[in-house]
């Protein structure tokens, strides 16, 4: 079995196939025959994983396997507790609430990578750090939830699909996991 953990940098598909002139995964990855275990927007960066294994690919993104996913999320104002208590009991979004999640204010993390092109930086606008770690995955489910508690997203790293971790892979790099 082949397992791979992969650090998507901004603006990449999570996929090999080509998609218009949008960069993919296959600019980064020449192994072959391993597929993603679950998507990470074009917009977003961070940890991706990627087998041959069908079985462990479905146990990673289906809901009912439990498995959290952790990200790291900066966004435009500061949250308060209100809003912090609203992301832990779960966000009324279009097709429903989502489950409880873990969310807590951090402050911005010294290890972590510029990101190119940079945040737009605003005078006016101060930017927080949240950590959330959620057992599902809707479509743009968090920046969705931390807009629907007035605090858009303007940058969104996974850190953790649950034991893996992104720690030490830099944007574009992967890492071969032996099973």
């Amino acid at each position: 079995m082949k397992l791979l953990l992969f650090n998507k940098p901004y603006r990449v598909m999570s996929q090999f196939s080509p998609e218009g002139d949008k960069i993919t995964l296959a600019e980064f990855i020449e192994i072959k025959n391993v597929y993603p275990a679950g998507r990470l927007d074009f917009d977003s960066e961070g940890l991706m994983v990627l087998t041959d294994d069908g079985k462990l690919q479905a146990s990673i993104t289906s809901p009912d396997s439990k498995k959290y996913k952790t990200y790291l999320v900066q966004v435009e104002g500061v949250p308060d507790r209100k809003a912090l208590i609203k992301l832990q009991r779960g966000v009324e979004l279009k097709e429903g609430r989502t489950l409880p999640a873990r969310a807590k204010k951090i402050d911005e993390p010294e290890w972590l990578w510029e990101r190119k092109p940079p945040i737009r930086f605003r005078k006016d606008s101060p930017t927080s750090w949240l950590e959330i770690q959620i057992r599902e995955g809707k479509n743009r489910q968090i920046r969705r939830m931390t807009a629907a508690v007035g605090l858009p997203a303007l940058r969104l790293i996974r850190i953790k699909i649950d034991d893996w971790e992104l720690q030490g892979l830099k944007p574009g790099e992967y890492r071969l996991i032996d099973k």
